[in-house]
């Protein structure tokens, strides 16, 4: 394995849970962290499964194996609560300890929005949101306890900017990026850090979409450095959202524009237009959680 006696070194014997982890991104992640030297649980479920009866995630186990690294295969759906547990039992049986997790699992179920069916987009929400929800909150109790723990939480832009003909999973992003923020808060004083990654990269779920210029360019496997940093030992990085795709990152934040103050009552609509450009011209603010937003606005109008 690459580079792995040197890398081992750095990561000690970390043990990492990978979500989605059979392919694409996930898988990319998987194989990569496992290259440093990480004991990785690969979890992915078996939509489909070859002659043999193995699946995706056995796929990747036997990859990581066969380049002399360590790793275990896990069939959940990760919208099931008992799949959450028993992929964190899984590391915990064997190998005694859950440094690290990845939430690389999810769907898009694209379709226009006045089209969009409520059972599609229940199914995205449940897998993208409430499977990021169970399997980061189990994995949050351990490291929590442990007093360390790096957990990465893979989004989207669509869940900054919004995207066409898949609004159920732009929804589902922008709120994976709002729980990794309030995670991050959270875990700090423990010692758990959590961090955002919104990865551009061409997969069987982005391929359709991509263009074509850029679709060699943006490899799963040139972003995996990148969450690797993220979810690094020494990392101290926290509460961060990064863009990330071929060998470029960009920092994301949300931000709001200066206070426009007016003097009450009613607001024509041409009036409110004048106010938020006078607010988008002015000093923008950033702010670690939503209390923080809130006694700055107050302060500002006290």
């Amino acid at each position: 394995m690459t580079g792995h006696a040197q890398a081992a070194g750095d990561w000690g014997d970390r043990v990492a849970v990978v979500t989605g982890g059979g392919k694409g991104l996930g898988r990319a992640f998987a194989l990569d962290l496992a290259r440093r030297g990480v004991r990785v649980v690969v979890n992915n479920r078996n939509r489909e499964v070859d002659a043999g009866g193995l699946g995706p995630a056995d796929h990747v186990v036997a990859e990581i194996r066969a380049a002399g690294g360590t790793a275990l295969a896990h069939h959940g759906a990760v919208e099931d609560p008992a799949a959450a547990q028993t992929m964190v039992a899984c590391a915990l049986d064997a190998w005694g300890r859950l440094d690290i997790l990845v939430t690389s699992a999810g769907i898009s179920g694209p379709q226009m929005f006045h089209k969009a069916t409520p059972d599609n987009f229940r199914q995205v929400l449940e897998v993208n949101v409430l499977g990021t929800v169970l399997v980061a909150s189990a994995a949050a109790r351990v490291m929590r306890a442990a007093g360390h723990g790096r957990i990465l939480m893979v989004a989207s832009t669509a869940g900054l900017y919004g995207e066409p003909t898949v609004s159920a999973y732009a929804a589902s992003k922008g709120a994976v990026i709002a729980l990794a923020k309030t995670v991050a808060v959270e875990g700090a004083p423990r010692g758990v850090y959590t961090n955002t990654l919104l990865p551009y990269a061409t997969t069987q779920m982005t391929a359709h979409g991509m263009d074509q210029r850029y679709a060699a360019l943006m490899a799963a496997e040139s972003v995996a450095p990148v969450a690797a940093a993220l979810v690094h030992p020494r990392g101290q990085l926290n509460g961060m959202t990064v863009v990330a795709g071929a060998d470029g990152v960009r920092y994301a934040e949300t931000s709001e524009g200066a206070t426009a103050r007016f003097p009450g009552g009613d607001l024509e609509p041409e009036e409110l237009a004048g106010l938020l450009k006078e607010s988008r011209e002015g000093a923008r603010h950033t702010f670690a959680e939503a209390q923080d937003a809130f006694q700055s606005l107050a302060a500002d109008l006290a």
